[in-house]
């Protein structure tokens, strides 16, 4: 019998692989990007839920930055709930979700996701693609897609680099953690998404309250609950972002938070008492794919070290098997 949380970590470990199984595809997500391209569509709606909703809101910022169309997260609940009659009729709709889900039959093209199969409860191999894809697609409709395929093949290589020191640096880290039971977790533009990830695995495998924030958010409310030793995990990368994260990072250290520091740019958060660095990527754009495997190996060691299982969380059971 594998020792517990041994999935979910084996699975963190074969992201470099399933990135790179997704790149084989390049192909057709160019065509189906040219397919967006051909449309004109206002705007792009992304719908998914748990790990793919926080995929979701890198998408915005995938398809604005590098393609400059205007993308949104898209709520479900509208219809499934409430039976609002939306005109998407100028739209194009984005769903990330299981493949072979009635809702892939439903679609009018399906993209294939390529990452296995994922055994473990806690998502990892899923959101990495699901970021991978929506980058592709950006890139496609900007008509660059080769360019930023050839950005992520770097990124898988620096994914695999920096795995074995990142592991070992979260399980020295892990034990300092293991009384904490609530946690902000804070990122602007791209990275707000891996707060909203690392926030999530937080949570479901360590029993940690973690609330995602942006860098901006944290100043208007949030940032009064922080007493003396509540711990700020900030996510930091080299872009247009990063004066706002530094000055979130000052205020909560002010307010008596323990920082803890991770991205390409975590050296550049000050007074961070925990630090888990990642390489700087080819562009801003694919910062998310590196910075959130700091909070995956984190959760996984986290959750060892409380004795708890990150594969099979309590109350929490498999809805949908990447494929």
């Amino acid at each position: 019998m594998s020792r517990p949380g041994a999935l979910f970590l084996s699975e963190i470990r074969g992201q470099p692989d399933a990135v790179g199984r997704l790149l084989e595809h390049t192909s057709e997500y160019d065509a189906v990007a040219a397919e967006i391209t051909k449309r004109a569509p206002a705007p792009i709606r992304l719908v998914g839920h748990g790990s793919s909703d926080a995929a979701a809101s890198y998408g915005v910022y995938a398809f604005g930055v590098l393609a400059g169309l205007t993308a949104m997260r898209d709520s479900i609940s509208l219809t499934t709930y409430y039976g609002a009659k939306l005109d998407v009729s100028g739209s194009a709709v984005i769903a990330l979700s299981q493949p072979r889900s009635a809702l892939a039959r439903a679609a009018e093209a399906t993209l294939p996701l390529l990452a296995g199969p994922e055994r473990s409860v806690a998502a990892s191999k899923t959101y990495v693609n699901q970021l991978a894809s929506l980058a592709l697609l950006a890139g496609g409709a900007a008509g660059k897609i080769r360019k930023i395929a050839d950005g992520l093949r770097r990124v898988t290589e620096q994914m695999a680099e920096m795995l074995d020191p990142l592991d070992l640096r979260a399980g020295e880290i892990a034990p300092a953690f293991t009384y904490v039971e609530r946690m902000f977790v804070i990122g602007r533009g791209f990275e707000f998404a891996t707060a909203r990830e690392v926030a999530l695995k937080l949570t479901e495998t360590c029993r940690v309250a973690a609330e995602p924030l942006t860098a901006t958010d944290l100043a208007h409310g949030p940032v009064a609950a922080i007493e003396a030793l509540f711990p700020v995990w900030a996510i930091a990368s080299h872009d247009e972002t990063l004066a706002a994260v530094i000055e979130a990072t000052v205020r909560a250290r002010a307010a008596g938070a323990t920082l803890v520091a991770s991205g390409s740019a975590a050296a550049k958060i000050p007074h961070a008492a925990f630090s888990l660095p990642v390489p700087r990527p080819p562009r801003a754009a694919f910062a998310p794919l590196l910075s959130v495997v700091a909070g995956q190996l984190f959760a996984a060691a986290l959750a060892r070290a409380k004795g708890l299982d990150a594969d099979h969380p309590e109350q929490l059971t498999k809805v949908t098997l990447a494929q």
